[in-house]
């Protein structure tokens, strides 16, 4: 009997040392959130689906996400719905070439963090990834109005609209209208026309004063005017010698 109390001790101590152990231990802190991903957050939000395609063809997606990931530099995408997309003139895509694509989406992304409220005070023009801000290029120009904020490429104005996602890195931001740049469709200046074939003088073949062929002529005028002389000379010499002749 003494031996089952001791062996049923045991077990509770034992029993009450795990449940000791267990209960001392930290809990574990939550797992860390996974990588930035930019076509997640649209998918998530909706209304992306044609943004969501160019973003995966063009690979600029991964630059974003690779950018966002990597580094501690913050961006901020102005994100045009699928209805923006649908307003777009029929094959206005379809006519861009891969590099034009590329710098369509790319004009959409500013290469820093901008919260609604730094828009108020951003330089224009302001600067995308898709490069040079130079008029013609490809510009960005703010204006505000309270906390209403506009944004024109030149070819196009459209209205930030609401925040579809913001984390202190990455600001989304729908917009309601394509953004179009002016290297790609603003209206180029018809090239020159080319310069009329010149024509070609004609040229009459004339013999120059002082060349061999002049030169022959005028010789031979000359011998012709002496052979003349002598003759006439010698004709009056005979009709002397005759009339001589004949006293």
């Amino acid at each position: 009997m003494n031996k089952q109390a001791l062996f049923s001790l045991s077990l509770v101590l034992v029993f009450l040392f795990h449940c000791t152990t267990t209960l001392a231990q930290p809990a574990q802190a939550p797992a860390p959130p996974g990588p930035t991903n930019v076509t997640k957050i649209l998918e998530k939000a909706g209304q992306f689906t044609i943004l969501i395609r160019l973003l995966k063809s063009t690979k600029v997606a991964d630059q974003i996400n690779q950018q966002l990931n990597d580094t501690n530099n913050g961006l901020t995408l102005l994100a045009p719905s699928d209805s923006a997309f649908s307003n777009l003139k029929s094959g206005t895509l379809n006519s861009l070439t891969d590099e034009q694509k590329v710098e369509l989406i790319q004009f959409h992304i500013l290469p820093n963090f901008l919260s609604m409220t730094n828009f108020q005070t951003v330089s224009n023009p302001l600067r995308t990834q898709a490069g040079d801000s130079s008029p013609g290029e490809f510009p960005l120009n703010v204006t505000t109005s309270g906390n209403s904020v506009n944004i024109s490429s030149g070819l196009v104005n459209t209205t930030v609209g609401g925040s579809v996602y913001s984390d202190n890195q990455l600001a989304v931001y729908q917009v309601d209208s394509v953004l179009l740049p002016q290297a790609i469709f603003a209206p180029r200046p018809p090239a020159p026309a080319p310069a009329p074939a010149a024509t070609k003088a004609k040229t009459k073949k004339k013999t120059a004063a002082g060349s061999p062929d002049s030169a022959t002529a005028d010789q031979n005028g000359a011998l012709s005017l002496r052979l003349s002389r002598h003759g006439f000379l010698l004709s009056i010499g005979v009709a002397v010698i005759a009339a001589l002749l004949s006293l």
